[in-house]
């Protein structure tokens, strides 16, 4: 089977302005405290540091379900039933690491799923927005609770919600797995947890999904699979890779 050919943004070398200041802590939780959201889940964002980031490559869209059916078919996993140009969802991250391998030997280089770092790199680019496509939040820029679809959309279909660099789906249809391992940034506020003990998988998740509400959409929001439902949480993935 033809695997579908993964369309790679260059991310040039830079520094992230990486997470949000400990004096901007309350005014976010104020921001959006109308979605609920315990101040507990933005103090992880803190302190924002200035973190250097080697260039990089990341796929301008999460994999696909016709991605994801390439896989499949050798490997003997199932495919979701969303049509070919979604999202796939649901997976867990020993499956996202499972099928990064198996792209790598198909294309000759490692493909691997971005860091954390990364993933915010791609996101904000050389400032402080607080979303991929600025600092005001705006329903019909990404595939979130608010826009009431209720489940993935195609790949891409938000162009006007795309990132500096023009990396799309960066904010909602699928929350994505990252490399990192969660931790508490170093100098985080002493609230902050060493462990997320109640998390369903340790990896940090960035971005949201169509299930969730606008917060997940910031940049700086650090997040994780908190329920063994990874379909109905919305977690999928995309690809990364060295700069080449």
């Amino acid at each position: 089977m033809t695997v579908p050919p993964i369309d790679w943004v260059h991310i040039p070398a830079g520094v992230l302005q990486r997470g949000t200041p400990v004096d901007q802590l309350d005014t976010v939780v104020t921001r959006y405290a109308d979605t609920g959201v315990s101040a507990a889940w933005f103090l992880k964002e803190a302190p924002r540091a200035s973190v250097p980031v080697a260039a990089f490559r990341i796929a301008r869209t999460p994999v696909t379900v016709a991605q994801w059916r390439a896989f499949s078919a050798e490997t003997d996993r199932a495919v979701p039933a969303e049509p070919d140009d979604h999202p796939v969802f649901g997976i867990t991250w020993a499956d996202a690491q499972a099928f990064c391998s198996w792209m790598t030997e198909r294309v000759g280089y490692e493909v691997r799923l971005p860091t954390e770092t990364e993933w915010e790199r791609a996101a904000r680019g050389d400032d402080v927005r607080e979303f991929p496509w600025g600092d005001q939040y705006r329903t019909g820029l990404a595939n979130l609770w608010d826009l009431g679809v209720g489940t993935t959309t195609p790949v891409g279909s938000f162009p006007a919600g795309a990132s500096p660099f023009g990396v799309l789906d960066m904010a909602g249809n699928v929350d994505e797995w990252t490399s990192t391992l969660y931790a508490p940034y170093p100098g985080a506020p002493a609230e902050v947890s060493a462990l997320e003990s109640w998390a369903f998988d340790p990896h940090i998740t960035r971005g949201g999904a169509f299930r969730h509400d606008r917060d997940l959409a910031r940049c700086a929001r650090r997040h994780g699979a908190y329920e063994e439902d990874l379909r109905a949480i919305g977690v999928g993935f995309r690809l990364a890779a060295d700069s080449g």
